[in-house]
């Protein structure tokens, strides 16, 4: 497989996207945030010191998608036509689950900026809850499908 972020040398390049073709390109990413029943409720019920965390995250998140760029380099600025950014309170679990779903119509694709929507919905949901509980956990953040492009469909197993 070749490594397109490196040149001939071995140095490190911003690939050249402009002779591939504008397509329809849809990532979506996954995570979660783990913590005490005691703190899912709070949170749940509107019940934190600092606001409405998952409304926050929610924020948080597209504001994130929007910004990849400039936090990933070698990252293209991308012209973003949707990002959602979701959250599921798993009770049993006692965790929230987030989704981000980032798209656009151009030349590279948008995994990045799914992926950055996720982490940081995460660690804004960490920081508005923090004074209750230190020992959240934030994880399994991945790519759980993306379409368009050269590459083609992938869906996690």
């Amino acid at each position: 497989m070749e490594l397109t972020h490196l040149d001939q040398e071995g140095h490190v390049q911003m690939v050249d996207v402009g002779g591939k073709a504008d397509t329809e390109r849809v990532a979506v990413a996954k995570g979660e945030v783990s913590m005490r029943s005691e703190t899912l409720r709070l949170i749940a019920e509107g019940g934190v010191p600092k606001g409405d965390v998952l409304a926050v995250a929610q924020v948080a998140g597209i504001m994130a998608a929007k910004r990849t760029p400039d936090l990933i380099p070698l990252c293209h600025h991308l012209l973003l036509t949707k990002v959602d950014v979701e959250f599921h309170v798993d009770e049993e679990a006692s965790r929230i689950e987030i989704t981000a779903t980032a798209r656009c119509r151009g030349k590279t694709g948008v995994e990045m900026e799914a992926l950055t929507a996720v982490s940081v919905a995460a660690l804004t949901i960490y920081d508005m809850a923090k004074a209750v509980e230190k020992t959240m956990r934030i994880g399994n953040i991945r790519l759980a499908s993306k379409s368009g492009g050269k590459s083609g469909e992938f869906n996690e197993q």
